[in-house]
């Protein structure tokens, strides 16, 4: 751990990846705002499937929390995007579908995605696109065994 002597905070992954995120939520929000909503709201949309999605299925797929979810459910339900209803099969299971409203809120936060993606594209190289890839791979594997470890004695 030599490199940790004396690294400047904007020499870590850690940094570069908060300031990075903090930036393209900003972005997003911004935009999603012109639109009265959030960006986490056009995540949600974006992860909902066109079949609906057993609402137990929805914050592990998108990271977020069970009571963090379930306000932006509830916003997005109030808002007209999104409906729940019991499963056919298993009465015990909701599922969110998104309603006529929220298929084109969905199609929005779509496009601004794709949109996005593809700008950046313009300025990277394939290669430099696959290496991005490859790297945030690489961290996220490596997050998640760090977060399994025991924590060494102090």
């Amino acid at each position: 751990m030599h490199y940790l002597r004396r690294v400047k905070p904007e020499e870590t992954i850690d940094f570069q990846l908060k300031t990075t995120w903090q930036m393209v939520a900003r972005m997003y929000n911004e935009l999603a705002s012109s639109y009265g909503s959030t960006m986490v709201s056009g995540y949600v949309l974006l992860n909902i499937e066109p079949d609906g999605n057993p609402s137990t299925s929805l914050g592990p797929k998108m990271g977020l929390e069970p009571t963090g979810l379930s306000r932006i459910l509830r916003q997005l339900e109030e808002r007209g995007l999104i409906v729940r209803r019991k499963n056919r099969l298993d009465g015990r299971v909701v599922m969110i579908h998104l309603t006529p409203e929220g298929l084109i809120y969905r199609e929005k936060a779509r496009k601004a995605v794709l949109e996005f993606n593809e700008r950046l594209r313009r300025q990277l190289t394939p290669e430099h696109w696959n290496i991005f890839f490859t790297l945030m791979k690489t961290i996220r594997q490596t997050a998640e065994e760090t977060a399994t470890e025991t924590p060494p004695a102090l």
